[in-house]
């Protein structure tokens, strides 16, 4: 009897070859399916940026349209006049890789392939 309490205790434990065999086929079809998805994220995110842009550039026409009406005269209006312009109403400008076109009121932001149209609201 003490024998067979000895061989229990002393009996090892673990993973056999298929079970780790079957993990590894299983981690492998996950990766396939999930590679695809997360392949092509950067058009997206350059789309995501420009619409960023477009947003904060329709945003500081605004803020600068209020800033206008409410204080006349006062040094804090940006005059606006063409899109090359409007990069004066955001705080530190177009980033590096954006660029302005269009004709004004209707700007268009393009940072790579993608483009963003904003509609600059006039002072």
């Amino acid at each position: 009897m003490n024998t067979q309490i000895r061989n229990q205790k002393h009996r090892e434990s673990g993973f056999t070859l298929i079970e780790l065999i079957m993990v590894i086929v299983i981690l492998g079809i996950l990766a396939a399916v999930a590679v695809p998805k997360f392949a092509d994220l950067s058009s997206e995110a350059e789309q995501a940026s420009a619409d960023g842009i477009a947003g904060a550039i329709m945003s500081a026409s605004a803020t600068n349209k209020a800033v206008c009406t409410v204080s006349s005269g006062h040094n804090d209006c940006v005059s606006l006049a063409a899109c090359a312009d409007v990069t004066n109403i955001l705080e530190g400008g177009l980033p590096a890789d954006a660029a302005m076109s269009g004709t004004y009121p209707a700007c268009i932001v393009t940072i790579g392939s993608m483009t963003a149209s904003a509609t600059v609201i006039q002072p």
